[in-house]
């Protein structure tokens, strides 16, 4: 069974720079889109970036354009959010997900995608 693990949050003053990591476990025989999301206190769910399964789309919400980088490493079923010049906004869990329905198009819809990982806290300080 795959599960997606998410490592690399934490603490961090404004300004600063954290890289988020997912690594799947166990199988993976399909190719899935990744997506990262971020849910802050009192505040849904909301899309931050998504890559499909080549890297050659990459899609990104406006409120972390130009800041946050998205990449993955197919032979490491691992996927990084590099995310630059971090803002006390930026503050929530951060999970990744994974999309077995299409491995081309990339979905900013959490319904879409079929596997979530457990989060990791990003906290900015001000």
């Amino acid at each position: 069974q795959v599960q997606l693990v998410e490592s690399g949050g934490g603490l961090v003053q404004a300004g600063g720079s954290l890289r988020l990591s997912c690594s799947a476990s166990g199988r993976t025989f399909r190719r899935y889109g990744m997506g990262w999301f971020r849910q802050a206190p009192g505040k849904e769910r909301e899309f931050v970036a998504g890559i499909n399964w080549s890297g050659s789309r990459t899609y990104f919400a406006d409120s972390v354009k130009g800041r946050f980088t998205i990449s993955r490493d197919n032979a490491k079923n691992t996927g990084y959010l590099q995310m630059n010049s971090l803002k006390p906004e930026d503050t929530a869990v951060y999970y990744c997900a994974a999309d077995f329905g299409s491995d081309y198009i990339v979905s900013r819809s959490a319904p879409t995608y079929d596997l979530w990982g457990q989060g990791t806290q990003v906290t900015v300080s001000s």
